[in-house]
């Protein structure tokens, strides 16, 4: 196709450099920059009800309304509240720009039609990625009128709850439940939300299959092509156990080649390991990429509750030996950390210089 010859083209050759990401190299020139933490178990910790996710019923969304059907509950849809309950994401974001985060991610890891048709809701992605973008930008606008740092937003864009390279069927290897060209579309939709409510960035995380990613990217493009600008890429996968891999295969160091092209603001990993199981795959990915590195990883790994107990000092005291060591120029937090994991990081990374990409 043309059309897709031409986003490769533009993917290749690189359109404008945008403000912001001249804005970000700045900074992460000087220091390590600070990513937020975990919006899902913040979320827990609220004690949602169904009538809290619903609003009675009726999802408001800018302009529109939605209506779900009885079959499918709400409750654990955390996208869900950047429509109904958008005050309580807000505040947990800026909680957590107060506790010096850079960079707040939205409350978007699930809006895509892929994911949301599980709740029946596929029809209101835009609205969640409008939305989602919306609320994390004021969080970020309180915070810098506070402090006057300022604070950008990334717009967060999820693996979906489907794969790409590997059939779910053990019976069928052939079999795959989704298409390149169906995640294309459904990142597509995502990311032109996610740019319409005023993301900084587009970060492609948590991923599991790296041809799930390179639709994201290649939606990302077309959703730049579309927009008239080009957002800066932060791209994050997941080590899924002690083999080292991710879940279709891929080493960090294949990872990197993989998704190279894209020209990423950053690359990394997050979710999945703690920080000292992550040490090891963060140090290969910092010794091949050419763009910043940026790790994020969980409060250790859960309990027989599904809980997190590393504390805020543990998980600081092992993300420090990244900076240390000098492999990491992005650090943050994912499921298990609090505002007070990511000021306790913030504290801890603060005395060392950002990783040099080496030439």
């Amino acid at each position: 196709m043309n059309e897709r010859a031409d986003i490769l083209d533009l993917v290749a050759s690189g359109q404008r450099q945008s403000p912001t990401l001249e804005l970000l190299h700045g900074l992460a020139a000087e220091r390590i920059l600070i990513l937020d933490g975990a919006m899902g178990t913040m979320i827990q910790t609220l004690n949602m009800s169904e009538e809290d996710f619903t609003s009675g019923g009726h999802i408001h969304g800018p302009g529109c309304r939605h209506h779900y059907h009885p079959e499918h509950p709400q409750q654990g849809n955390n996208d869900l509240l950047v429509l109904t309950q958008p005050k309580a994401v807000e505040d947990i974001q800026l909680q957590f720009a107060l506790a010096g985060a850079d960079i707040l991610e939205t409350n978007t890891f699930s809006s895509t039609t892929i994911a949301q048709a599980d709740y029946g809701l596929e029809a209101a992605v835009h609205d969640l990625n409008v939305a989602g973008a919306q609320v994390a930008r004021r969080a970020a606008d309180r915070a810098q009128a506070e402090d006057g740092r300022p604070r950008f937003v990334a717009g967060a864009v999820g693996p979906t709850n489907r794969t790409a390279s590997i059939s779910p069927d053990v019976n069928d290897p052939g079999f795959r439940a989704v298409s390149f060209d169906e995640l294309r579309i459904a990142y597509s939709q995502q990311i032109d939300g996610l740019i319409e409510g005023g993301s900084d960035l587009i970060l492609i995380e948590t991923i599991f299959d790296t041809l799930n990613a390179k639709a994201a990217i290649f939606a990302a493009f077309e959703s730049f092509a579309k927009a008239g600008r080009t957002l800066p890429i932060m791209i994050s996968g997941t080590i899924t156990d002690a083999s080292g891999r991710t879940l279709s295969g891929q080493t960090p160091t294949a990872f990197w080649h993989s998704v190279a092209h894209a020209r990423p603001f950053t690359v990394g990993l997050n979710c999945a390991l703690g920080a000292s199981a992550m040490r090891p795959h963060m140090t290969e990915i910092a010794s091949v990429a050419s763009s910043l590195t940026c790790a994020y990883p969980n409060a250790g790994l859960p309990n027989a509750f599904g809980e997190y107990d590393e504390t805020p000092d543990q998980t600081a005291a092992q993300v420090a030996d990244f900076a240390r060591d000098g492999i990491v120029n992005v650090v943050g937090g994912c499921c298990g950390t609090t505002p007070d994991h990511i000021r306790a990081i913030a504290d801890a990374v603060a005395p060392f210089e950002p990783r040099k990409i080496s030439s």
